[in-house]
């Protein structure tokens, strides 16, 4: 083996990137290497496993005089686990027409193709194909086949492809397994994992994510505490399905505990724990896991650098976010640019957010659907209404990117939040697609703001149709009836909630205090926890009345006395995160609070004054936005 071959070798086992691959193929022409088949097939393998090199190695591909099986076999998987497994049946079709002959390793990477592809047809066409070539008994094959049609939700095709294999190894038992899984079959997935001959630790861990993907976190824990051994995965699977299902303390416990079992921190279980940390706005566990991060040297690892900005951006601190964003320097992907887009306009900065558009523009980073979702996002909450006209007049024009139901509604919003509801209405009717539920709940919610009846009466009728027992539209009509006096209208609707047994969806908030998320829900107080913000509400009221402040109740049931409403709107659950944090928060630090639904205008008005008052800095995440609060004004401007 010659020393230029020996090289390029041994520089393709530790390269990453395009541009690396660009530079040893560059050598390899002037080495006059470009047909050696060692060397040609494993740049071809490596340009396969390399993120968005697939381009290149078609025309890697292209340039080969006579590609062998192993050559068409690398192409065939690199399409298998791209965005486009259908080009790998493309190149099967093209194997065949040129007469090669395919291996077993073919119908494998085959098969994860139609499985990424959900095609039972596809599935079946390769399962014949592998019958006539006579490889379909190959265990390894078999093995893939019975993944097939489990994708597919085929379980009676791949039980019996997995009854027909002889001797099925382990391997196969845990593909049947995750097959009853993949088909929602629980019951027998734990009759099948209980028939096996011998399990190994993926058996486990494959029980594990079935069962907390499933929601059965219970069952899940049981499991994890019988099991003989455990690995990182074994303990990421506990952190990320805890914490997928909304059990934020359990999460942060197993990750606690993990590396107190010294299982170290990996992509996965950081990923996740960050997650968490952002929907519930812990930014002091985001800075800790930062810490952890840098320590482990990930950094660099894009989808975790991701998670750690998205934490930042839904934490409200645009400063550490732009850190951890132009620190990525050139390992920025779409979703970076993505991420930062979306954290500024929840703030509010919408003229920022078209300056990164232009920067990213510049970066020859193309924009994606996504990225137009922040862009339109920004400009509707910075009642922009040109802007975003342009924005989504360039997405189709400049990128080729269809509108989906997401910036429709992001163009319904504009016009909603603007207060053109006629316009809002009309742009609704001329919408190529069908406007689903959300495009009306947002003219209905515009309409609440807006006290426009008739056509709230007009969108609630669609919604009826859609989604009937969606409790949020009953309380939007409902409050829109009482801000306009109608209450028998309103007692209607109630009575209408209460028949078909449709109950209000809980508001909750959360704090942050000591790196401990605090969770409040309206009326709680059978903890200590709720006890001290209830106290401490009392004394907030008492001050704030004192400053002016006057409750709004126009929406409130009209048949309770006024005391009893100002009573009822005083509980709301951000109103108790605000009393706790003033209790337990040091002067000087932000008060950071996430709310579930969008704050209601009456709690808005407390926490200026609050602000004001208390001389403190209230950072508000709702279901809408971010509202930064201080010294009596809110960065949204009372445009929410």
């Amino acid at each position: 083996m010659s020393s230029s071959l020996q090289l390029c070798l041994s520089l393709l086992r530790n390269c990453r990137t395009i541009g690396g691959l660009n530079q040893i193929h560059s050598r390899t022409l002037k080495a006059g290497l470009d047909q050696n088949p060692l060397l040609v097939g494993q740049l071809l393998l490596s340009a396969v496993t390399v993120s968005d090199a697939i381009d290149f190695a078609l025309s890697l591909f292209a340039e080969i005089a006579s590609p062998d099986v192993f050559m068409r076999n690398t192409l065939i998987r690199g399409f298998s686990e791209s965005g486009s497994p259908h080009e790998a049946l493309l190149m099967y079709t093209q194997m065949r027409h040129q007469s090669v002959v395919p291996d077993s390793f073919s119908f494998a990477f085959l098969f994860k193709a139609a499985a990424n592809m959900k095609s039972l047809d596809a599935g079946t066409q390769l399962h014949c194909q592998a019958l006539l070539f006579g490889l379909d008994t190959h265990l390894f094959v078999r093995t893939t086949l019975i993944s097939t049609y489990a994708e597919a939700e085929d379980l009676t095709s791949a039980q019996r492809a997995f009854d027909e294999t002889e001797e099925p190894n382990v391997v196969t038992w845990n593909a049947i397994v995750t097959a009853y899984f993949r088909c929602s079959d629980l019951v027998g997935a734990d009759q099948m994992f209980n028939k096996m001959p011998v399990r190994d630790l993926t058996s486990w861990n494959i029980m594990l994510a079935g069962y907390t993907k499933a929601g059965e976190l219970e069952v899940a824990r049981r499991l994890f505490n019988e099991m003989p051994d455990t690995d990182s995965i074994s303990w990421s699977t506990m952190i990320v399905g805890f914490a997928h299902n909304g059990c934020l303390d359990e999460a942060f416990y197993f990750f606690r505990e993990s590396q107190r079992m010294g299982m170290g921190y990996n992509e996965v279980s950081l990923t996740g724990i960050l997650s968490v940390s952002a929907q519930v706005g812990a930014f002091m566990s985001g800075k800790v896991l930062h810490g952890y991060i840098v320590k482990a040297g990930l950094n660099h690892v894009m989808p975790v650098t991701n998670a750690l900005l998205d934490v930042y951006a839904k934490c409200g601190d645009t400063e550490m976010a732009r850190g951890v964003f132009y620190q990525m320097m050139e390992n920025k992907s779409v979703i970076s640019w993505s991420i930062m887009m979306a954290a500024l306009a929840m703030q509010g900065q919408a003229e920022e957010v078209q300056e990164l558009f232009a920067e990213m523009e510049k970066s020859e980073i193309r924009p994606d659907g996504v990225t137009f979702v922040s862009m339109l996002y920004a400009c509707s909450h910075a009642g922009l209404i040109d802007q975003a006209c342009g924005y989504f007049h360039k997405m189709k024009e400049s990128y080729e990117l269809e509108p989906s139901i997401e910036h429709y509604g992001c163009m319904v919003d504009l016009y909603s939040r603007a207060g053109l509801l006629n316009q809002a209405y009309e742009f609704i009717t001329d919408m190529p697609i069908e406007p689903n539920e959300i495009i009306w709940r947002t003219l209905l919610g515009a309409c609440s703001i807006h006290g426009e009846l008739k056509l709230a009466e007009e969108a609630r009728k669609k919604l009826s149709e859609l989604d009937p027992d969606n409790s949020s539209d009953y309380i939007l009509l409902s409050n829109i009836y009482a801000i306009a006096g109608k209450w028998n209208d309103v007692a209607v609707v109630r009575r209408s909630m209460v028949n078909r047994n449709i109950n209000k969806t809980p508001g909750w908030s959360t704090i942050e205090v000591d790196k401990v998320v605090h969770k409040f829900v309206a009326g709680d107080r059978e903890s200590e926890v709720a006890n001290v913000a209830h106290s401490k509400l009392a004394e907030i009221m008492s001050a704030l009345r004192t400053a002016g402040y006057v409750p709004e109740t126009r929406s409130v049931l009209h048949d309770i006395e006024d005391e009893d409403k100002e009573d009822s709107v005083s509980q709301h659950s951000e109103k108790l995160a605000v009393a706790f944090g003033l209790a337990k928060v040091c002067q000087g630090t932000v008060i950071r609070i996430v709310k579930n639904l969008r704050v209601c205008r009456d709690c808005h008005t407390v926490m200026k004054l609050i602000s004001k008052v208390y001389h403190r800095e209230i950072l508000l995440r709702d279901r809408s936005r971010f509202h930064s609060l201080k010294d009596g004004s809110c960065s949204c401007k009372d445009y929410w």
